[in-house]
């Protein structure tokens, strides 16, 4: 043997062969995207939320309200 390499004279290792007959499960598929567990929000009290909170300005407020009733 040569090295640290666990392989001599063409034949498997115990634990290769081992490993060989046992191969571990296919990973898991990835999940779902969940969709947001809160309730769809009225679109104004969206907008209202955002000026509270100071996200928006009293003028972007303005323009995205307008945009909204239309």
């Amino acid at each position: 043997m040569t090295g640290s390499v666990p392989y001599y004279g063409g034949r498997f290792t115990p634990a290769q062969a081992y490993a060989a007959s046992h191969p571990s499960p296919p990973p898991a598929p990835p999940a779902a995207e969940q969709p947001s567990a809160r309730p769809a929000q009225d679109p104004m009290e969206a907008l209202q939320h955002l000026l509270d909170a100071g996200v928006l300005t009293q003028q972007e407020f303005d323009e995205l309200r307008e945009r909204v009733e239309r």
